[in-house]
């Protein structure tokens, strides 16, 4: 078996692949940072508007589950 042969029996994902993936980690990293903060400047007083903000209840999810969706897809996707 050539070398060729060899490094190409080792690669499991292609270049589109791997570009997917990281656009599925960039998706997951922005859901988290969206989801992030809230924090109340006084500990005995708490905001419930910024806490169950849309942004953190709502939006940052929907961009988290897309990037799993999008990890799922670059997985399966065939090179």
């Amino acid at each position: 078996m050539s070398q060729k042969t060899k490094n190409r029996s080792l690669d499991f994902f292609g270049k589109k692949n791997y570009t997917w993936m990281l656009v599925g980690a960039a998706l997951i990293l922005i859901g988290m940072l969206l989801m992030s903060g809230g924090k109340s400047t006084d500990p005995n007083v708490f905001n419930t508007d910024e806490v169950y903000s849309f942004r953190r209840i709502t939006l940052a999810p929907i961009v988290i589950v897309a990037g799993f969706i999008v990890e799922i897809f670059a997985i399966f996707k065939k090179s």
